[in-house]
């Protein structure tokens, strides 16, 4: 008996790539306000994001939910990539009032209907092309008040285009499961009432993005990305707030910890804030410190990372730390640092900054940003910087927000390494030698923050968490609390001294310009010759007043015998 052959299955993504094509050649062929210039270069984008989540507080979930949305980013130039209409993030002048009774809508339709989809970028195109045309003419009026600069960069770079259609990724989501751990877990909390709130949360998020430019380029990827995360906080006897959690992430569910790793971490985060709610407070310090791997990892992200990023060279709001600096000695000779979004994962690991193409359409490329102590590199969107005419296929953004330069997987090595003993003894040494009664090591921490602008002073702040004093007599580490970490850029990382042989992975999410973007850094511990430490904001809220009722449902202790 024969039988009709069954039909081949259509790829909904093709179709809607197929739509927005269409309607991207229909704009390029006939956009056009009379006696103005029509666009030289468009580029359509649309994310399908998809997201679970399941979290619990005091063994009871607080949310079980999910949702799924559809956002629309157009990007439409005019003038020619020498000299275009773009303006630096934040900066769009917004002078006229015309043009702001009626906003196109950046979100995109659910159903996969060609004509709805391409009817929302044809209003977001008419949108953006007027408000183009406007920022193109004030552009070349303020051109006008401006000194010639002969080595002025282009203002977008011109790729080839790139073919990708990356095959369907799954998505499993084991809700049963993750219930059912969320409570036990968070149950856990409610033996120790000193912690008066704490959360167990697991996410599952999955984002497909449709490309398409006037250039060629066609791209379509799917990501996926699952966190777990046990938090928890108190309230020292001085009232200072304390927090400690447990962060996770993997590409695919499979890779979460196993349920008794999770309770573990759960166990550790509830030891560690009832160690820190005895710890003394210190008073603010400079001095020797060693920065454990992931607290390394967040100094290098703050203090180098985000002042290679080639957005940052340029504008007159920016600091611009490195402009100029291209062959020159910038951090000691011993270290070495590059950007590699291509890497998955490091010694079974994954890591955070993997994607395949950035926001603006180009492949994420391994870049040397200093080889050897010397800056060789930046971090490059689309934007050119002086001596740097090509995208690496860093322009990063969350959601429909502008892509600018950013770290993916930012990698730091050292020729100058140590075992951790040797590098506790160096900076007790150091520590003898500067006069100090102890040194410092900074296991934990919570991450940090940096300004690179013109204004206000270069500076960055770290926020450690588990930080521990060696006395210099007898080595002895005591735990203590209280302080931050501040100082300017150049002259930490300039004062490390040697770095561990072990590296060690900090993965988490990155705030600029263009919005949280999944970031990993990837480090050793470091030994610093001095590092200054100021005083944590003092918390003098009280506690809650009348006890946790879950004190009163605790165990008693166990009788001695």
């Amino acid at each position: 008996m024969l039988l009709a052959a069954a039909p081949a299955q259509t790829d909904s993504r093709q179709v809607l790539l197929d739509a927005m094509s269409s309607e991207l050649s229909r704009n390029q062929q006939q956009l056009k306000l009379q006696s103005h210039e029509p666009p030289y270069f468009m580029s359509y984008q649309l994310k399908d994001y998809e997201q679970e989540v399941v979290a619990a507080r005091f063994g009871a979930i607080f949310m079980d939910d999910g949702y799924r949305e559809r956002r629309l980013y157009v990007d439409a130039r005019v003038g020619d990539y020498a000299f275009d209409s773009s303006v630096a993030e934040g900066l769009e002048f917004s002078f006229s009032t015309k043009g702001t009774s009626y906003t196109a809508r950046k979100e995109g339709p659910l159903d996969d209907s060609p004509l709805a989809l391409r009817t929302s970028l044809w209003l977001l195109t008419d949108e953006k092309y007027k408000s183009a045309l406007f920022q193109f003419l004030k552009k070349k009026g303020e051109d006008v008040y401006s000194v010639e600069d002969p080595k002025r960069p282009a203002s977008f770079t011109k790729e080839k285009p790139s073919t990708f259609v990356q095959p369907p990724v799954a998505r499993p989501f084991d809700r049963a499961r993750w219930v059912k751990v969320a409570r036990e877990v968070s149950a856990q909390f409610n033996a120790h009432p000193e912690l008066f709130d704490s959360e167990v949360r697991i996410t599952a998020d999955k984002v497909t993005r449709l490309f398409v430019s006037t250039e060629g380029t066609r791209l379509v990827t799917e990501e996926t990305l699952y966190g777990l995360h046990v938090s928890a906080v108190t309230r020292a006897p001085d009232g200072q707030l304390l927090d400690d959690s447990r962060d996770f992430y993997a590409p695919t569910e499979a890779g979460l910890p196993d349920d008794e790793r999770i309770r573990q971490s759960a166990a550790k985060v509830i030891e560690e804030l009832m160690a820190l709610r005895q710890a003394p407070a210190i008073d603010p310090y400079t001095g020797p410190a060693i920065l454990a791997p992931e607290a390394s990892g967040v100094l290098f992200h703050e203090t180098v990372g985000h002042r290679l990023e080639g957005d940052r060279q340029d504008g007159d709001n920016e600091g611009k730390t490195f402009k100029g600096q291209v062959g020159k000695l910038v951090l000691p000779s011993f270290l070495s640092i590059h950007d590699d979004p291509s890497q998955r994962s490091l010694a079974g690991e994954p890591l955070n900054g993997y994607y395949l193409y950035d926001e603006e359409g180009v492949k994420g490329q391994r870049v040397t940003l200093v080889e050897k102590g010397v800056l060789r590199n930046y971090l490059l969107g689309r934007r050119p910087v002086e001596g740097f005419l090509q995208s690496n296929g860093h322009g990063r953004s969350q959601g429909t927000l502008k892509p600018v330069a950013r770290m993916a997987n930012l990698m730091v090595e050292s020729t100058r390494q140590v075992s951790d003993e040797k590098l506790k003894q160096m900076l007790i040494d150091e520590a003898k030698k500067q006069g100090k009664p102890y040194g410092l090591i900074i296991r934990d921490i919570t991450g940090g923050n940096t300004n690179t602008s013109s204004y206000g002073y270069q500076a960055f702040k770290g926020v450690p968490r588990m930080v521990y004093r060696v006395d210099v007599k007898t080595g002895k580490e005591t735990l203590v609390r209280g302080v931050e970490i501040v100082g300017t850029p150049l002259s930490a990382v300039n004062r490390i001294i040697a770095t561990g042989q072990k590296r060690g992975i900090f993965n988490g999410f990155c705030g600029a310009e263009s919005g949280n973007v999944p970031v990993s850094t990837v480090a050793p511990a470091a030994l610093l010759q001095e590092i200054e430490l100021q005083r944590a904001v003092e918390g003098k809220d009280r506690p809650p007043l009348l006890p946790s009722p879950a004190a009163q449902q605790a165990p008693p202790p166990a009788a001695k015998p």
